[in-house]
């Protein structure tokens, strides 16, 4: 049995009916009704469809969808609506959360719904401890943060987590993976067992079937179309390229893209030396990896997400923590580690149901790799290769038969991938 038949098997499954047709239509507070509205929410996502007056009745909640299907609003929703009832000058909602881009969206979307609530914690690494206190002084009731961050505030007493009401694993899945689970497992220790659990996740990991097992009462498990494949609106293509060919062929995938475009490298040496030979290109581009300052890989997401660079190259750090509805194109310039990780890169377009492309380039021995992805998460990649115009032009054509095509001899202004 695989991983996700047996955790589908260990947590009751309920197959969800769309029937929500508008935010108005939830038995809300007035003031978040308006606030929703003033921020551009009115008809939900399939997720939040499903998620929402669940968490409203408060139950514990088993979520699994793919990337950019709105889990964050899903969550958020239920947590400002039991703020508003229950008034309390203690933290009564903590969402945890893999990495610090994501707990900064996660709180930017609080923001922008929370009206007269208080301000919420962020409780990360990299920004000022001071202000992360104050705010947990000031009365903040919602605490989003990461694990290790939470764990250090927890054991020195500067933050309460005995009042909790709702917690959220967001990205369950990734803080597993990044081996935050003995954290995960100390922070629930701390707050009060009698408390709404909602557990969102790209994915269905046998780690977090146990963790649903040993700490949820009863959750309703949802489940949105498959959780291992990018979702149907992205196009999937790579190129196989000689060794000398992968910074050319990004280079003439660049110049052909016009809107927002994500590179994943695989090293924080290779992304640094990666974002400094297109910016010699003339490219705007920015990079985030593990060491960056904070303040440097908020600067480079801010100016990607306004549209100030339209190349972010960055490591897997950013996979799960890039929430940016506009990016037109992924480019792996190079394989992830992990098959799992392919996905979750690829998920960073085509969300909320509009069109992507996701590119990937290899060479050599990664050609090898690539098929152990595409037959681990059942998937069909197109083989393309790039032929240039007389203007300087490309465009991608698909090839038949890869190897084969490997052989002919190039024509005059043809580039074989």
């Amino acid at each position: 049995m695989d991983c996700v038949s047996e955790c589908t098997s260990r947590v009751p499954f309920r197959k969800q009916i769309h029937k929500l047709t508008q935010f108005k239509e939830l038995p809300l507070n007035p003031a978040l009704q308006n606030r929703l509205d003033a921020a551009g929410f009115t008809t939900p996502t399939p997720v939040q469809d499903a998620t929402i007056p669940h968490g409203l009745a408060g139950k514990d909640i088993v979520a699994t969808a793919q990337t950019g299907t709105g889990k964050t609003l899903a969550f958020l929703v239920p947590a400002i609506e039991r703020l508003l009832k229950n008034p309390a000058k203690k933290p009564q909602v903590l969402v945890l959360v893999p990495t610090r881009e994501l707990a900064m969206q996660v709180h930017q979307q609080f923001e922008n719904l929370r009206g007269k609530l208080p301000e919420a914690a962020l409780v990360i690494g990299g920004l000022s401890e001071k202000r992360q206190i104050e705010t947990l002084r000031r009365g903040a009731r919602l605490v989003v943060a990461t694990p290790g961050r939470l764990e250090d505030l927890h054991s020195r007493k500067l933050v309460d987590l005995r009042a909790i009401e709702i917690l959220v694993l967001d990205e369950a899945d990734r803080m597993l993976d990044m081996g935050f689970l003995p954290a995960i497992k100390r922070i629930i220790a701390a707050v009060p067992a009698q408390r709404q659990t909602l557990c969102f996740s790209a994915t269905m990991p046998i780690g977090i079937a146990e963790l649903v097992k040993q700490y949820m009462r009863s959750p309703e498990r949802i489940s949105l179309g498959s959780t291992l494949k990018p979702a149907t609106t992205v196009e999937l293509q790579a190129f196989e390229v000689g060794p000398t060919e992968k910074l050319d062929v990004l280079r003439q995938l660049l110049y052909n893209e016009k809107g927002q475009t994500l590179v994943f490298a695989k090293t924080k040496r290779g992304t640094e030396r990666l974002a400094k030979n297109l910016a010699r290109d003339g490219f705007n581009v920015g990079m985030i990896h593990g060491d960056r300052t904070q303040a440097q890989r908020t600067r480079a997401l801010a100016d990607f997400t306004e549209g100030k660079s339209q190349i972010l190259v960055a490591t897997d750090v950013a996979a799960r923590g890039i929430d940016v509805s506009d990016i037109a194109h992924v480019i792996n310039y190079d394989l992830p580690q992990v098959a799992e990780d392919f996905i979750h890169r690829v998920g960073r377009t085509g969300r909320a149901g509009q069109a992507g492309k996701a590119s990937t380039l290899v060479t050599g021995v990664e050609t090898i790799e690539l098929r152990h992805i595409e037959r681990t998460m059942k998937l069909k990649i197109e083989r393309r290769k790039v032929i240039a115009g007389d203007e300087g032009e490309f465009r991608a054509k698909p090839v038949q038969n890869t190897l084969a095509s490997r052989t002919l001899s190039r024509l005059p202004g043809e580039v074989f991938v």
